[in-house]
């Protein structure tokens, strides 16, 4: 059995402890919100936040989650995090979402990077892009995920 932290609530699992947590929180608890892309830690679908750090959830085995919070793209979106709710607010502004199975990891490395960011000083174009450049997006809506990260910048500012 392994005790974790989803979302603010105590969870227990009993899985393998080399499974991912994608497969965790997808299979063994239901939340389908957080995204099977590549499988491999390339595309981003899958990013969860590990103690406020974005990850990949495809290739972190749940044991490493033992003693830490796991938050997803299930409690960002909730409107309870002001950084989430800024940075959905701005994805909506702008559009950002077109066929949108890219978006719960989007949205999860958005929110990590802007609350790791925000000390007084809005990001650059380069170091937006920069923390964004792990997530894939198939139809290219990269100018529209920047305009969205810097707008939600602004109004957390």
């Amino acid at each position: 059995m392994t005790a974790l932290n989803i979302n603010g609530r105590e969870r227990t699992v009993d899985v393998d402890p080399g499974t991912p947590i994608l497969w965790v929180l997808r299979d063994s608890l239901g939340m389908t919100g957080t995204k099977f892309g590549c499988g491999a830690a390339l595309c981003g679908a899958c990013t969860v936040h590990l103690d406020g750090q974005a990850i990949r959830s495809c290739v972190t085995p749940i044991a490493a989650a033992e003693g830490k919070k796991i938050t997803t793209i299930e409690a960002v979106a909730d409107g309870s995090d002001p950084v989430g709710a800024a940075v959905h607010a701005a994805w909506v502004k702008h559009d950002v979402a077109q066929c949108g199975y890219c978006q719960s990891g989007q949205i999860m490395s958005a929110t990590a990077f802007l609350k790791a960011q925000l000390k007084g000083k809005l990001p650059t174009a380069a170091e937006i892009d920069s923390a964004m450049a792990g997530n894939i997006c198939r139809c290219g809506t990269y100018p529209r995920i920047r305009a969205a990260v810097a707008d939600a910048a602004q109004a957390l500012s």
